[in-house]
């Protein structure tokens, strides 16, 4: 594992919550940061004041907007640096300020699996030359403990719809996609492990919500930057964990014939942006 200081971290969702926080952390370590956000204003600001609070120079901004897969590929497409150590998929929505609206995305997928499980999916699949190049790598996928197992016959949603069950689903997905690429990966030097940071952080995603607070960003980026940073987390893949503890996920994301209906799937809905 390279030294902080000579590591690039690219962080999707980085203007707030725990994004924001995960990259004030590494920037404090030296680490060059590739920084995504959907607000370009914001994004500037934010890479102005974590210049002038921590020294570190080599921050950059990306603005998309991961609700379109156009806009994903094309920032896929702007990482043009050297080499990249880790990618944090941490970018996401949540249940949305009415759950039971149902919200497309700018291609008219289901909102949230676009965002919270397509959008990384094309990221990753997008970036992952350069991660297997700059060996060893990381990638940490941000999901949830809130995950429901995924009904193929209807993958985008249209019956009955809820936006906390829709957020669970997306979320499974996410976990599916990180086992199967793990084994995918395997031998590589990238490791790809998931993780449930916190319940219910004060983030922008929560507070929109309307749900009731439990845990504080504080843990959250604890347990992010530990697969982030942790060596003795070198060799481990293919995992999903709890906050820092190693947990299991529902069922239905370790079933090898589910990851593999679904990541073929998912390379349909992708493919014309790849």
């Amino acid at each position: 594992m390279k030294p902080l200081d000579e590591q690039t971290v690219l962080i999707t969702g980085a203007t707030s919550g725990l994004g924001r926080e995960l990259a004030q952390r590494l920037a404090e370590r030296g680490s060059s940061l590739l920084l995504h956000g959907r607000d370009a204003e914001s994004g500037q600001e934010m890479v102005h004041r974590i210049k002038e609070g921590t020294g570190n120079d080599q921050i950059r901004f990306y603005r998309a907007d991961l609700s379109s897969l156009r806009e994903v590929a094309e920032l896929a497409g702007e990482i043009s640096v050297p080499r990249l150590d880790v990618l944090v998929n941490n970018a996401g929505v949540g249940f949305g300020k009415d759950p039971s609206k149902r919200e497309l995305s700018r291609d008219g997928y289901e909102l949230r699996f676009a965002v919270n499980y397509l959008a990384p999916y094309l990221l990753t699949e997008r970036v992952l030359p350069l991660l297997r190049a700059s060996a060893p790598g990381r990638v940490v996928n941000v999901a949830s403990v809130g995950q429901a197992p995924i009904d193929f016959d209807d993958i985008m949603l249209v019956r009955g719809y809820d936006g906390v069950t829709a957020y669970r689903k997306s979320k499974l997905a996410m976990i599916a996609w990180t086992f199967n690429l793990a084994a995918r990966l395997a031998g590589s030097g990238v490791t790809v492990n998931a993780l449930h940071p916190a319940s219910l952080m004060p983030t922008k995603m929560v507070l929109e919500s309307g749900w009731q607070t439990m845990s504080s960003v504080e843990e959250g980026l604890k347990a992010t930057l530990r697969l982030v940073v942790d060596p003795a987390l070198e060799t481990v893949t293919g995992e999903y964990f709890d906050g820092l503890s190693l947990a299991k996920a529902n069922p239905q994301a370790y079933d090898e014939g589910v990851q593999k209906r679904l990541v073929a799937l998912s390379q349909g809905f992708v493919s014309r942006f790849s």
